[in-house]
């Protein structure tokens, strides 16, 4: 898959998934948004957000939840960062495919990307506008970034085999939280109501109809005060991408 320009960037809109409540990062996170929080002096969401920005992507929605106040007040208009935000705010955290299925409206009827907002990567964020634009064909609904198991989920949860994701095979890996998505993907979902990404795309691959492809190179997620000392010393080092 190769890289497109940053103007076909521009075209996709991006979504971060920012409305967790962040129990795993308790008790730092009861007063600090769990993308609010500090690695190298800036926040998690800040890093992703520039890397979307420097692939091409400044069409942003961000969603939100917990202490989704301080989320907007932090972030702004996003034009600091070079970007657009526009929030979806959910009265209490719809779940992954929930929350997706929630902002349809503020991200429209073309493919879209997605990203968790407690992840740090180095992975090439413009590779994913050719991968939306073929899912606007309509032969498949999503397209995932697979990463290497990590320690703390050796299990995987995909396997990845001739650019499609499957639910079993031989070789599992671990979706990342990066993706790209069909609208219709989440066209079952009441709006308001909470669902998991995962009860989607199960049945999707089950028909074939998701592509995907490894990511080898830097991921992270900053789930615990333990990953994210380990982020600040990856930073610290030079080798954060």
């Amino acid at each position: 898959m190769h890289r497109l320009s940053s103007g076909a960037a521009a075209d996709v809109k991006a979504m971060i998934l920012a409305a967790g409540r962040g129990e795993r990062m308790r008790p730092l996170s009861d007063r600090v948004p769990k993308p609010l929080v500090e690695a190298a002096g800036r926040p998690l969401i800040a890093h992703l957000i520039e890397r979307l920005s420097r692939a091409g992507f400044t069409d942003l929605v961000v969603n939100v939840s917990h202490l989704a106040d301080l989320v907007e007040r932090g972030l702004g208009d996003g034009s600091r960062y070079g970007v657009h935000i526009a929030y979806s705010r959910e009265e209490q955290a719809l779940e992954t495919g929930g929350g997706i299925a929630y902002a349809l409206p503020l991200l429209g009827n073309q493919p879209f990307v997605v990203v968790n907002s407690d992840i740090y990567c180095d992975f090439d964020f413009a590779r994913l506008s050719s991968a939306a634009a073929a899912l606007g064909s309509g032969t498949a609904c999503a397209h995932l970034v697979l990463v290497d198991n990590p320690p703390h989920h050796p299990e995987g949860d995909f396997s990845l085999s001739g650019g499609k994701v499957s639910e079993v095979g031989p070789r599992r890996l671990t979706f990342s939280g990066i993706g790209a998505y069909a609208p219709a993907l989440f066209a079952g979902v009441t709006r308001g109501a909470k669902c998991q990404l995962a009860a989607l795309l199960k049945p999707a691959m089950a028909q074939g109809a998701v592509s995907g492809e490894h990511h080898p190179g830097l991921w992270m997620d900053i789930g615990t005060p333990q990953r994210l000392a380990e982020l600040e010393r990856v930073l610290g080092s030079g080798s954060g991408g």
